[in-house]
C-alpha cells in the first residue's frame, strides 16, 4: 500500500473513496500516472454462467516435512513451504478490498497462528471472519484420512477444531471439504458430514473411470446417504471436482515464481494480455460447465501451501474479475463454498442419488492407491492403541477431576488429532514425518499416562467425590506390552514382595477378558480383590518373541536387561467403567495350573489329526505336515473345512509404464505362496484357559493361534519381518484363510469401525468397470473386520488395525499385513516404503506383530460378535501394576465401578467419549452400534438410562448437540437444507428412524440402530453456558 501513496494527492482523495468497496491500482506510465478502478463487487447474475473463484490454500499438517517445519518454513531443502508465511500474507490482502473472500481449513495451523497474535490482530481477524470474508471450513485440526481412520478418531480430531473455532470466533463451520484424501467413505458423508451439521461436502479424488463417467453424465454433484441405516437424515449435497484435484484451471496459478500468464493489463507494457486472458477463463469456464449442472461451476484457486505471498493470487483475481465481467460472456466474482453450496440450493432442482462411498480409488490404469491401507503398520496400530488408551484415559480424568494445568489428556489429543491426517495414519508420509507423529503420540502418552496413574491411585484411595491431591500409591503402566517389555511386572516376588495389577475396563458393559503379562517365575499365584487363588496359566515366551523384545528394547529404550522367561495369564472380570484388582505373589504349592506342552515335528511318527481347544471351539491340524484343516464349534454346529496360508506380492517397479508399487499404489507384479521350510513344526501349549499352537513359516515369519475355552473366536498373532529384499524385489505380505463358505464374489467391508458396506468382485454399481488390476482394484479399506457369508454360514475377521483386504476367491479373505518396497510410486513423497529400524549400528527391515480374531457362525449370528468384540479390540483392558511388600492384603478400593453397580448399557450401546470439559461440565457420546436389520435381537431402538450412568451424581443441565459438540442439535436441525434427489431414487429417500428427545425429568436417551447422540451435562447447579 505504501507504493502508491507518493503519487499524488489527488489520488489518495481517490482510493479513500474506493477504499473497502473496490481495489484501486495505480498504473504510472512515463510521467503520467492514472487509477484503474477493478470493479471486484460482482454477484450471482441470473442467466449467466456464474465462475465461482475460491481462494484456498491447502496445508497438510505433515507430509515431507513435519507440522512445526511445516508452520515456520524450515526443511525448505525437501518443500518451500511455510504457513506462517500464508496466514501473515493473508490478512492485509483481504483488508485492502472487502470483496475479497479466502477460506481456511486445518485448525492445526491456524491454532499455532493464532497464540501468536497480539489483541489488535485478533480482533482484526475476528471481523474478517463475522464479515465473511474469512470462513473456516471443514475445521477440524486437520483434513482427516478416510481410509485408515477409525471413525471416533475423526470425531475426536473433529471436535477438537470445531471446539477452538466456537470459542474463539462463535463460528459453526457448514461446509465438508475432504479435497484431498484418496478416496471417500461413507462414514465421512453421514458422520462426519449431515451429522455435524455441514450443509455439503466436496472433495477431489475419485476413481478416473468414475470421473468420466459422472462428467459424461453430468453427475459430479450428487447427494450422498451415507447411511442405509439413517436413511434421509445422512444425506449431504456433495461434489467432486471435475478435474480430479483441487488446483485452479491449467494456466491460473498465481503464487510469485508459478509459471501461469499473469494479467498485464498495462498498454505502455510488453505483454498486454488482457483479451487473451479474459478468453482464457471463458474457455475454461465453458468446459467446466459442460459437465456440471445449472449455471454455476467453481474454482478452487489454490492448492499446497500456496498464498505465501498472497498479493499475488489477489492482484490477478481482481483483474480477471474485472475484465471477465467487462467482457460479459460469463460472470466472475468472489465466493466460498457456503455461498457455492447456497446457489446450487436455491435453484430447487433434484439431484442424483449416491450411497455406499468411493472406494478404492485409482487416478489412471494400474494405479490403485490400496497400498496405503497397510502403509506403515507399526504406526498405524500405535495410533489405535493410543485411541483406545485416550478414551479411557479421558473417563478417569473426569473421575478423578480434571486439571487444567497439568497433567490432563490434552496432548494425547492434540498429537491423536494429528495423527488422523491424510498423511499420517495414512502411512503416506517421508520417513522423518512418521517418527514425528509418533514422537508426539509419545509424548502425549506420558503425560496422559500420569493421568491415569493418579486418578487410579485416587480412586483405589477412595470412593468418596471429594477431590484427592496427592494419591499415595504408585502405578506404573506398560505400553511396550507388544514385545514383552514391562518392567513393573518383572519383578523378583521371591523376597515377599507382591505385584497388584489393576484392571480398568472402558465400555459401558461388565466385561471377562484374559490378562497376560510377562513375568521372570513360574511359581506365582493370582488372587482377586476377595483373595481367593483364581486360575492361571503360564506360557514359556519362546525364542523369536524373546529376540524381538531384545532388539526393539534396545532400540527405543536403550536398555537390555534381563528377559523375562513367561507369560502369566490369568481371566479378569471387571465392571462397567469400573476396575477390578488382582494380586500376584510368589507361591510354588499355589502356582499356576499346569501346561502340557507337546512338539509335533511331523518326521513321520505322527499319524492322528492334531485337535486344540478345551471349550466350543476347536482347531484341527492335519498330522501329515501340520497345516490347519477345520474349524469347529460344537455349541453352534459349524463344522467347516479351513486352510490359512501365507503369500507375497512382488511389488512391480514401474519398468513398464513407470508407475511402480510404493506408499500410496499397490500395484503387484505376480503372487508367490510363502513355502515353509520344510514341514510346519507345531509347538502345542495346553491349559485350563486357552490352548496356543506356535508355527514358524520360514525365518520371518511366525504366528501363535490361541483357542480360548470360554471363548468362541480363533486368535492368531503373527510375527513378519524383517521382510527380505537381498533379491531387489519389494514385497507385499498377505495372509490368506480359505474356507468353503459360497460366498459368490460377494463380501462386506466396514466403513471406518461403523457399517458395513457390500462389495463385489470385479464390480461397481456407479459405471462398467473395467478390471485391469484383478487383485489391488478388489482392495478395499478395513478397520474394524471384513466378512462374507453363504445360505448357511458367516465367516468374519476381525483386525487390530487399518489394513487392506480382500476376498479375492470365493470362500477365501485375505488381508494384507505389511509392506516393504524399493521403488516410489510417483506421488510426491518422493521416498520408498522401506522401513528400518537401527539400533548398535546395525539396521533391520521393520518387524510387524499384530493380532486378527477369525470366527464361523451360522447365518444370521454373526454381527454379535462382531460388533460386542470389535469394541473389546478398539477398547482393550487398561493395565495398571503396583509392588506392594509382603503385608499388603489390598487397597481400601479394591473394586470399583462409576455406574450404578447394577446396571450397565445395553449390548448395543458403547460410549465413545466421557469427557470433562471443565470443572463438572462433560461432553457424553453414546452409540448404538447395529445397523437396521444386522441383527433380529440387537438391531431395535435401545434406552440409556442416565441417573444409573451417573448415579453419584446429580445432572442439572443437559443439552443434546450436533456430533462435534459445537451447536445444539436442534439448532442445527433448524438449519439442516434439505435437498431434492431424483424421482427413481426415491425409494431410498426414507429418513431412518431417531431416538426421542430427552426428558429432564427421566434422563433416558434413545437411541435407533446406528445413531449417536452427544450431549453436554453440568454437574453444577449454576447454568453452563458454552
Amino acid at each position: 500500500m505504501q507504493l502508491y501513496l507518493a503519487a499524488s494527492v489527488s489520488a489518495m482523495t481517490i482510493f479513500r473513496a474506493f477504499s473497502g468497496v473496490l481495489t484501486v491500482v495505480l498504473l504510472c506510465a512515463l510521467v503520467d500516472c492514472k487509477f484503474i478502478v477493478y470493479n471486484t463487487s460482482q454477484g450471482i447474475v441470473d442467466g449467466k454462467l456464474n465462475v465461482h473463484l475460491v481462494p484456498h490454500t491447502h496445508d497438510d499438517v505433515g507430509w515431507l516435512k513435519t507440522v512445526d517445519q511445516y508452520y515456520v518454513g524450515s526443511n525448505n531443502s525437501i518443500q518451500g513451504a511455510c504457513v506462517q508465511n500464508v496466514l501473515d500474507s493473508l490478512i492485509p490482502a483481504l483488508l485492502a478490498d472487502k470483496n475479497r473472500k479466502f477460506i481456511y481449513v486445518e485448525m492445526a495451523f491456524f491454532q499455532r497462528w493464532w497464540r501468536e497474535q497480539s489483541e489488535t490482530m485478533q480482533d482484526t481477524v475476528k471481523k474478517l471472519v463475522n464479515s465473511g470474508q474469512l470462513e473456516f471450513i471443514n475445521g477440524g485440526m486437520c483434513m482427516h484420512d478416510e481410509a485408515a481412520p477409525h471413525y471416533i478418531d475423526m470425531i475426536d480430531q473433529t471436535t477438537l477444531g470445531h471446539r477452538f473455532l466456537k470459542e474463539e470466533f462463535d463460528v459453526t463451520p457448514r461446509i465438508g471439504w475432504q479435497i484431498d484424501p484418496f478416496g471417500h467413505s461413507a462414514v465421512q458423508a453421514y458422520l462426519l458430514g449431515a451429522e455435524v451439521g455441514f450443509d455439503s461436502l466436496f472433495f477431489g479424488r475419485i476413481d478416473y473411470q468414475d470421473r468420466a463417467k459422472r462428467r459424461d453424465d453430468k453427475m459430479l454433484e450428487v447427494i450422498w446417504q451415507g447411511s442405509k441405516s439413517r436413511g434421509s437424515s445422512s444425506e449431504i449435497f456433495a461434489g467432486a471436482f471435475y478435474a480430479g484435484n483441487y488446483e485452479p484451471p491449467t494456466g491460473f496459478y498465481f503464487e510469485v515464481n508459478d509459471d501461469s500468464p499473469i494479467v498485464q493489463d498495462d498498454i505502455n507494457l510488453f505483454d498486454y494480455n488482457v483479451q487473451e486472458r479474459v478468453n482464457d477463463f471463458v474457455a475454461a469456464a465453458f468446459a467446466q460447465a459442460n459437465v456440471t449442472r445449472s449455471n454455476h461451476v467453481m474454482w478452487t484457486m489454490g492448492t499446497d501451501f500456496k498464498y505465501q505471498y498472497a498479493h499475488t493470487w489477489f492482484r490477478n483475481m481482481d483483474k480477471l474479475i474485472h475484465y471477465v465481467n467487462q467482457d460479459g460472456r460469463v460472470n466472475a466474482f468472489y465466493s466460498t463454498p457456503s455461498l457455492y453450496t447456497d446457489a446450487k440450493y436455491s435453484l430447487n432442482e433434484s439431484w442424483p442419488l449416491k450411497i455406499d462411498d468411493f472406494f478404492p480409488y485409482a487416478d489412471r490404469v494400474n494405479a490403485y492407491w490400496t497400498g496405503y491401507f497397510t502403509s506403515r503398520p507399526a504406526i498405524k496400530r500405535y495410533v489405535r492403541m493410543m485411541s483406545g488408551y485416550y478414551l479411557a484415559a479421558r473417563q478417569l480424568e473426569f473421575f478423578r477431576g480434571r486439571n487444567k494445568s497439568g497433567p490432563n489428556t490434552d496432548s494425547l489429543g492434540d498429537a491423536l488429532a494429528l495423527a488422523q491426517h491424510h498423511d499420517a495414519v495414512s502411512g503416506t508420509e517421508k520417513q522423518h514425518v512418521a517418527d514425528d507423529y509418533a514422537k508426539r503420540l509419545s509424548i502425549g502418552y506420558k503425560e496422559a499416562e500420569e493421568v491415569v496413574a493418579n486418578s487410579l491411585g485416587c480412586l483405589t484411595q477412595s470412593s468418596s467425590n471429594s477431590k484427592c491431591e496427592s494419591p499415595t500409591t504408585s502405578f506404573l503402566q506398560c505400553p511396550l506390552l507388544n514385545i514383552s517389555y514391562c518392567p513393573p511386572t518383572e519383578v523378583d516376588l521371591s523376597l515377599g514382595k507382591k505385584l497388584v495389577v489393576v484392571v480398568y475396563n472402558s465400555l459401558g458393559w461388565r466385561r471377562t477378558d484374559v490378562v497376560r503379562i510377562p513375568v521372570i517365575d513360574e511359581n506365582v499365584t493370582v488372587r482377586d480383590s476377595a483373595g481367593q487363588v483364581i486360575v492361571s496359566q503360564i506360557i514359556p515366551l519362546v525364542g523369536s518373541l524373546r529376540d524381538t523384545r531384545q532388539f526393539y528394547a534396545s532400540a527405543y529404550v536403550g536398555e537390555s536387561s534381563s528377559i523375562p522367561v513367561y507369560w502369566l495369564t490369568f481371566t479378569a472380570t471387571v465392571q462397567p467403567l469400573g476396575f477390578s484388582t488382582y494380586v500376584i505373589s510368589s507361591g510354588k504349592l499355589a502356582a499356576p495350573a499346569s501346561v502340557e506342552q507337546i512338539s509335533y515335528p511331523f518326521d513321520g511318527s505322527q499319524t492322528s489329526d492334531v485337535q486344540v481347544g478345551s471349550g466350543d471351539v476347536k482347531l484341527v491340524y492335519s498330522g501329515n505336515d501340520g497345516k490347519l484343516m477345520r474349524y469347529i464349534n460344537s455349541r453352534s454346529s459349524v463344522n467347516i473345512s479351513l486352510e490359512q496360508s501365507y503369500s507375497y506380492y512382488t511389488g512391480h517397479d514401474g519398468s513398464e509404464d513407470s508407475q511402480a508399487s510404493g506408499a500410496y499404489v499397490f500395484r503387484p507384479n505376480g503372487t508367490f505362496p510363502i513355502q515353509p521350510e520344510g514341514k510346519i513344526p507345531l509347538a502345542v501349549f495346553r491349559g485350563p484357559l486357552f490352548d496356543e499352537v506356535h508355527q514358524t513359516f520360514n525365518s520371518w515369519i511366525s504366528q501363535i493361534t490361541r483357542v480360548y475355552k470360554e471363548k468362541e473366536h480363533v486368535e492368531i498373532e503373527f510375527t513378519v519381518g524383517p521382510i527380505p529384499i537381498e533379491d531387489g524385489i519389494g514385497k507385499e505380505i498377505v495372509t490368506q484363510i480359505k474356507s468353503t463358505v459360497g460366498n459368490n464374489k460377494t463380501f462386506y467391508t466396514d466403513s471406518n469401525g461403523r457399517d458395513f458396506l457390500e462389495r463385489i468382485r470385479d464390480y461397481r454399481a456407479d459405471w462398467d468397470l473395467q478390471v485391469n488390476q484383478p487383485i489391488a482394484g478388489n482392495y478395499y479399506p478395513i478397520n474394524l473386520g471384513i466378512y462374507i457369508k453363504d445360505k448357511n454360514t458367516e465367516f468374519s475377521i476381525l483386525v487390530d488395525r487399518s489394513v487392506g483386504g480382500s476376498s479375492i476367491a470365493d470362500g477365501q479373505l485375505e488381508l494384507m499385513l505389511h509392506r516393504r518396497l524399493l521403488y516410489d510410486d510417483g506421488r510426491g513423497v518422493d521416498e520408498a516404503l522401506n522401513e528400518t529400524v537401527c539400533t548398535l549400528d546395525k539396521c533391520v527391515g521393520l518387524i510387524v506383530q499384530g493380532t486378527y480374531y477369525l470366527r464361523f457362525d451360522l447365518l444370521g449370528e454373526g454381527s454379535k460378535w462382531r460388533r460386542s468384540f470389535g469394541q473389546e479390540i478398539y477398547s482393550p483392558f487398561l493395565l495398571a501394576f503396583s509392588e506392594q511388600d509382603e503385608e499388603f492384603t489390598n487397597f481400601p478400593v479394591p473394586t470399583f465401578t462409576a455406574m450404578d453397580p447394577s446396571y450397565s448399557l445395553p449390548d448395543s450401546v458403547a460410549i465413545l467419549t466421557l469427557q470433562e470439559l471443565e470443572d463438572q461440565t462433560i461432553l457424553l457420546r453414546l452409540a448404538h452400534l447395529y445397523e437396521v436389520g444386522e441383527d433380529k435381537d440387537l438391531s431395535v431402538m435401545a434406552t440409556v438410562e442416565l441417573k444409573r450412568v451417573f448415579p453419584n451424581k446429580k445432572i442439572y443441565n443437559i443439552r443434546e448437540m450436533s456430533l462435534s459438540a459445537n451447536q445444539e442439535r436442534e439448532e442445527m436441525e433448524k438449519k439442516r437444507l434439505s435437498w431434492k434427489v431424483e424421482g427413481g431414487s426415491i425409494k431410498h429417500h426414507v429418513s431412518g428412524p431417531r431416538g426421542r428427545p430427552i426428558r429432564p425429568a427421566e434422563l433416558l436417551v434413545e437411541l435407533a440402530p446406528m445413531e449417536i447422540r452427544t450431549f453436554i451435562i453440568d454437574f453444577n447447579s449454576r447454568v453452563f453456558l458454552y
